[in-house]
């Protein structure tokens, strides 16, 4: 192969990802919404069910860390503070956490559009990562009003917070990709992803501080991109203060990379969908 050869296949690998999401921009909006739509369809809550389930998630485990157990982020936080740290860490998890966990099986749900050669079906992991937005998004705006009735005030920073997001979107994105593809040939992938998020979620400090990691461990714990996800939300929208550039700059690389290594395993081997199907 040439070395022109090369850096075209490599240039087309970069941009193909991107090209994807603005070819199909419409069809994901449409997707997106009927998905939040049809999600709890005939259920009595209705939609409502989208801001209602985080919420009662959100209470139940703050019930018994910040309740029940006591645990508290420092030597003089109250229950008031510990909530706000709390649901601050839980933000970018539950949208991260709700996407990954239902992509597996992503591919197998949507096997009518498998058969359809003109369906993009990269989509489909997109719609997920996006449709688990909606969740944070009202967090969010809970978040911020806990913030200004505990008197603590919103800080300018928050006008940062896309600086985190976008990468959390990223990396949440190529995971999906990667997870929805590997769902298709390995049935129980589902199964197994339900019990790595699960520790995933313990190794990452949302119920207690990242101060409470032993120093020696604490170098493994920062490999874990949700660990630099959470910790820098609470710097954004708790503490006041810009991320570290460092931290940030990893946590960049780190979404770029899944977000293209997924995209191409993804359209790699989505040709043999119909085949297992």
């Amino acid at each position: 192969m040439s070395l022109q050869r090369l850096f075209q296949l490599l240039a087309r690998s970069i941009t193909y990802p991107l090209r994807t999401l603005s070819r199909n921009a419409p069809l994901i909006r449409s997707m997106v919404r009927r998905d939040i739509q049809g999600r709890y369809r005939g259920s009595v809550g209705g939609t409502a069910w989208t801001l209602l389930h985080p919420l009662l998630l959100m209470a139940a485990y703050y019930f018994v860390f910040g309740i029940v157990l006591r645990v508290r982020s420092g030597p003089d936080q109250d229950a008031t503070g510990f909530l706000l740290y709390f649901i601050c860490g839980m933000l970018p998890w539950l949208a991260f956490s709700e996407a990954v966990g239902r992509s597996p099986g992503i591919v197998l749900e949507n096997t009518n559009f498998v058969k359809r050669v003109i369906f993009p079906l990269e989509i489909l992991p997109v719609n997920l990562t996006l449709t688990s937005l909606v969740a944070e998004a009202f967090g969010l705006i809970i978040f911020l009003a806990l913030l200004l009735l505990a008197g603590h005030g919103v800080a300018w920073t928050m006008f940062a917070l896309p600086l985190v997001l976008i990468p959390q979107v990223l990396f949440t994105m190529g995971l999906c990709w990667f997870l929805s593809a590997l769902g298709v040939f390995l049935r129980d992938t589902t199964q197994v992803i339900g019990l790595i998020l699960t520790v995933w979620m313990f190794t990452t400090p949302i119920f207690y501080p990242a101060s409470s990691i032993p120093p020696h461990l604490r170098w493994l714990f920062e490999k874990n991109p949700l660990y630099l996800i959470v910790e820098m939300y609470r710097n954004i929208l708790l503490d006041g203060v810009m991320p570290a550039a460092i931290p940030l700059v990893v946590l960049w690389a780190m979404g770029l990379a899944m977000f293209w290594l997924g995209h191409n395993w993804f359209y790699k081997v989505k040709k043999s969908f119909a085949d297992l199907l």
